[in-house]
């Protein structure tokens, strides 16, 4: 998520776990035993049973974040499994912090190796960051003026590397709230609203992958995504032309038809219309923004 401060990122944020579904047994046991052998939990909250959220300072290590010490533990990675990582602020993390993300994101794993050997722990977890559009927050906004030189802007938005914002699904502006729509007293979709359609959502992934080891359109293998992503020639035509256009990597390729297969599941269509392909692209915008 990007945008001015002060409109609702963090909040937004902490909202994700309460519109997601509830842990299994089986998950909730794994996230318990992580928190376990760190000395989180105690005779009051011995088991967890809500998906954790995790929410660590910018000035975090990185074995902080992914695990270490003399004796190996779990870092955050561990600690936000089979829940959510939100990093505020995300260009005030250092890069070489950040950039360790990109093994667990990718393996949903850490391995921490050490002179007497080495230990993996789980890191299945939700990655959600966010940030403003300059140092002082305010470029791009039409009312309030930005006081940052060209120079700060883009060594401000390096601070993030291609790489890791390619590993990331969706790309969200968040803009600034006007007074009459914060006035008018009319509520947005609750969350249990919402979380229906996600769990409406997953129970047509767990049928779908019944057969196989993962659950969700997110965890899809190349083989899979060819199975379970085909485009008619419309949504097909779409997507060829924004990778040509926006010269997306292969990478992204695949994560836009995984984001597109899921918004046709929360519209209970059994095939991906072209209007999920074009709004899956949408998602995708942002990096080339950020780094053009």
């Amino acid at each position: 998520m990007i945008g001015p401060p002060g409109t609702g990122k963090s909040m937004l944020a902490k909202r994700i776990p309460t519109i997601m579904p509830d842990m299994t047994e089986d998950e909730a046991i794994e996230t318990t035993k992580i928190h376990s052998i760190t000395g989180l939990l105690d005779q009051k909250r011995a088991f967890l049973t809500t998906r954790p959220f995790r929410s660590p300072h910018h000035t975090v290590s990185d074995a902080g974040l992914l695990g270490g010490g003399t004796n190996p533990g779990p870092g955050e990675v561990s600690l936000a499994h089979h829940g959510v990582l939100f990093l505020d602020e995300l260009p005030e993390f250092r890069r070489s912090t950040l950039e360790v993300l990109r093994q667990p994101l990718e393996d949903r794993t850490v391995t921490i190796s050490r002179a007497a050997g080495s230990l993996t722990f789980p890191a299945n977890f939700m990655l959600v960051v966010a940030m403003n559009p300059c140092m002082c927050g305010f470029y791009g906004d039409l009312k309030r003026e930005c006081r940052c030189s060209v120079r700060q802007i883009e060594n401000y938005r390096q601070k993030i590397s291609g790489p890791l914002l390619d590993r990331i699904d969706l790309h969200i502006e968040v803009p600034l709230v006007d007074f009459k729509e914060l006035s008018n007293g009319s509520s947005g979709e609750k969350s249990d609203v919402i979380r229906e359609r996600v769990l409406s959502a997953r129970q047509i992934q767990l049928e779908r992958f019944k057969k196989a080891s993962n659950t969700t359109n997110a965890a899809m293998g190349s083989r899979q995504v060819r199975q379970h992503c085909a485009l008619d020639a419309e949504g097909s035509g779409y997507l060829e032309h924004a990778m040509e256009m926006m010269n997306f990597s292969a990478r992204a390729h695949d994560r836009i038809l995984k984001v597109a297969r899921t918004l046709a599941d929360l519209g209970g269509s059994s095939h991906i219309r072209a209007n999920d392909v074009l709004e899956a692209i949408q998602y995708r915008a942002l990096d080339r923004k950020l780094f053009s």
